[in-house]
């Protein structure tokens, strides 16, 4: 028991009951989500015909559905589809968990903007998943669309109606943005600037957001984003001047 305390004094910034209150921090996050849950589920009519008004917007703005496009040649290949179906599965909650835990630990003075960036543009797309449920791509199977949500678990967890705006893709942008500007390895950073995009390719291959979702998400980080870090934005612009 000692060995462990004195292992947490040496890894953790500090100690352990901070680590326990940023663990209930997010914890309630989850139960407020799945409270949010509830009240998307009710309207599921409601859901779908946002989805179609989704749909409508994009053919007449591209006359293309690209989401159809994109899930059509992940299917050609195995592999890409498998690499798709694991980005999407795990950017949202296992990168995302593994990223916070990291700048925690190793740039600590970066970690409260970091994480109240992302709490607040959850929070952000929760309110839209209550006010605006939206029916995702794989909903609409008459237009060519693939559903693989079948697993009975993953049905039970996920909001089935959190097409807008995209957290995915918010979060991905909030990663990508902040984790390039903290990281010193120069490939890291690369990883980091590419992985927005990235996410983007994969949650529209899957058929679980259209790109109206994802513009919507990148706005809810872009705002989240502002709202945190406007006073180094200013100093910076400042500077820049």
């Amino acid at each position: 028991m000692t060995t462990v305390v004195a292992a947490g004094r040496r890894v953790l910034p500090r100690g352990y009951a901070d680590l326990a209150r940023q663990l209930v921090i997010w914890f309630g996050f989850l139960f407020v989500y799945q409270i949010a849950r509830g009240f998307a589920d009710r309207n599921p009519a409601k859901a779908f015909a946002n989805g179609i008004r989704v749909i409508d917007f994009e053919q007449r703005t591209t006359h293309h559905l690209f989401e159809l496009t994109f899930q059509n040649l992940v299917d050609s290949s195995s592999f890409l589809a498998g690499a798709v179906s694991w980005t999407y599965w795990n950017s949202e909650f296992t990168v995302v968990c593994l990223a916070l835990l990291w700048v925690y630990i190793r740039r600590h003075d970066a970690f409260p903007r970091f994480r109240n960036t992302i709490l607040l543009a959850n929070v952000l797309g929760l309110v839209g998943y209550v006010f605006l449920p939206t029916a995702p791509p794989r909903m609409f199977p008459w237009l060519g669309f693939v559903d693989s949500h079948r697993n009975g678990l993953v049905q039970l967890a996920a909001n089935p109606y959190a097409a807008m705006p995209s957290l995915h893709a918010a979060d991905a942008l909030i990663l990508g943005i902040v984790l390039a500007t903290i990281v010193r390895r120069p490939i890291f950073r690369l990883l980091w600037v590419l992985w927005p995009a990235w996410v983007w390719f994969c949650v529209m291959a899957t058929g679980n957001h259209f790109w109206l979702d994802i513009l919507a998400g990148d706005l809810v980080a872009l705002i989240a984003l502002t709202a945190v870090y406007r006073r180094p934005i200013r100093r910076f612009v400042a500077k820049a001047r």
